[in-house]
């Protein structure tokens, strides 16, 4: 109960005009990013900003447009007590123990996705987002979006798309998965900690490939274009299914064109299967880097086809299906991190929870299971919640 009664006390009275005071852990680009995005919703103030590398504390100053205090290790962030709610934006394999230290300091947590790097991260998290009464969002930004909340209703909440048995989702060529390492950083910088850095992984010498493509090597991120992208596809199939754990996974791929020292696949497939007799299949190629149609999440149902992802939705109903208009709407931007900000204040449950964040994490590391044994891989009840 020590942690519940720490959280109760960190919780504010808000008042109408009352600024939300941040903190950001992790900022570098994507962070940076996540920032901007926060300036946007307004009516928050920066407070300070934790990175193990000084030249992105800096470059994150300027975004917050003041004066901040800037820390190497994020514990000094986390101890502020003028600090309602801190962003996660670091690499995959520290988010979730980094989370869980901000739930235990009576923040709440903005967390990039995945929020979990393995499986076993995700119920611990859970827990100490309850234990603490913290409100965590995860990255999962589809589920602020208003095209895709439409989608959801004209087609699912209305039984129009049919019985659904299948769904394709596809993400190739991605550019930010081929990042270079920029010229003059073959010796580490003076300011950056990496053994910071590396946190809970075995210690290695300094690699900036690793650093700056990340994507590239299974303990920075969670299998790369799994990890990365299928995330963000396979959550969308789960909150317009109402799914949540996989029943197993096959897999399949390589390293067949990038043989340069990366681990994680280059192409590769996924077939994961549902309790609820579907399959959602997954696709992902460096190999060909043309960026039309490159991106799509296909529903296939008997009562017709629905494309959707951030450029916007088409509906093709069946040949049965008359009832249903055929329909091409275009995409607009999400606002997820204002849903993050108001249930700060309302103290009601963000759109991509923790409960959502675990699982759709799930679907990805059942799938890199199998790659990487090569075999069907099954759900485990330990990661049940």
């Amino acid at each position: 109960m020590v942690g519940a009664a720490t959280a109760a006390a960190a919780l504010r009275v808000w008042g109408a005009n009352d600024r939300i005071r941040l903190g950001i852990i992790g900022s570098g680009q994507r962070g940076q990013y996540l920032m901007t995005r926060a300036n946007e919703a307004g009516n928050i103030e920066w407070v300070a900003i934790s990175d193990i590398y000084d030249a992105r504390r800096d470059q994150a100053e300027k975004v917050a447009n003041t004066r901040v205090d800037k820390y190497a290790n994020y514990h000094q962030l986390l101890d502020r007590k003028d600090i309602d709610g801190v962003i996660v934006a670091t690499f995959d394999h520290a988010h979730s123990f980094i989370s869980i230290d901000a739930c235990k300091a009576g923040k709440d947590v903005y967390v990039e996705k995945p929020m979990t790097s393995l499986p076993e991260q995700g119920p611990p998290l859970v827990r100490a987002v309850r234990e603490n009464n913290r409100i965590l969002q995860v990255g999962m930004q589809q589920r602020t979006t208003a095209h895709f909340a439409e989608a959801k209703q004209k087609y699912f909440d209305t039984g129009a798309i049919g019985k659904v048995n299948m769904v394709r989702t596809i993400w190739n060529g991605n550019g930010g998965y081929l990042t270079p390492t920029p010229p003059g950083m073959e010796q580490k910088p003076e300011g950056l900690n990496w053994d910071a850095c590396l946190a809970w992984l075995p210690k290695i010498p300094w690699d900036p490939k690793r650093y700056f493509n990340r994507f590239s090597y299974w303990d920075f991120s969670t299998g790369g274009q799994t990890g990365g992208l299928f995330v963000h596809m396979v959550d969308v199939v789960h909150w317009f299914m109402n799914l949540t754990r996989p029943l197993a996974a096959v897999a399949g791929g390589g390293i067949y064109l990038y043989d340069d020292g990366r681990d994680t696949p280059d192409n590769v497939n996924f077939i994961v299967e549902y309790p609820e007799k579907l399959n959602v299949t997954f696709e992902a190629t460096l190999t060909d880097m043309i960026r039309e149609e490159s991106a799509d999440i296909v529903f296939l149902g008997t009562g017709g086809r629905l494309s959707i992802f951030r450029y916007g939705y088409k509906f093709i109903p069946s040949n049965q299906n008359t009832q249903t208009p055929a329909a091409t709407v275009t995409g607009v931007n999400d606002t997820h991190m204002n849903n993050w900000l108001d249930c700060m204040r309302s103290r009601k449950q963000p759109n991509a929870d923790v409960v959502q964040g675990h699982y759709s994490a799930m679907a990805c590391h059942i799938g890199n299971i199998a790659y990487k044994n090569r075999s069907r891989a099954t759900w485990q009840k330990e990661w049940d919640l």
